[in-house]
């Protein structure tokens, strides 16, 4: 009996599982993809390629979700557009929920939670 590979999303927590935070590139139209497809939304081209973004990206949206404390307290959701020109769901760790504003310079790194991979962003070092 011959298995099948994972589907796209199965190979994106994957990478994520392990670590890695891959984004999708277009052989053929050399557009960014994200979240993970089969087809290129842009062109139509089959089998978008996996590769590491830069990380870099900015907060384009932001909101707070409030918690009582012993819930764990107040959280951000965050809309981030890679510098790749992508655009994803997350939040940004290490600042008070507050503190996160629109335009607001931030990095990826992958985070693991109830032992999976996710992607979390950290607020970059004004220069």
């Amino acid at each position: 009996m011959t298995l099948s590979p994972p589907g796209i999303q199965a190979q994106h927590q994957q990478a994520l599982d392990e670590g890695r935070f891959l984004i999708q590139r277009c052989g053929a139209c050399a557009a960014h993809v994200y979240f993970p497809r089969e087809l290129c939304p842009h062109c139509g081209a089959l089998a978008p390629a996996w590769v590491a973004p830069a990380g870099g990206g900015q907060v384009a949206a932001v909101t707070t979700i409030r918690r009582k404390a012993d819930l764990g307290g107040d959280y951000n959701v965050c809309l981030v557009d890679l510098d790749e020109g992508v655009r994803l769901m997350s939040r940004v760790e290490g600042l008070a929920p507050a503190a996160v504003q629109v335009g607001l310079r931030v990095r990826a790194r992958v985070a693991q939670q109830d032992g999976r991979g996710l992607v979390v962003f950290d607020a970059e070092q004004a220069a």
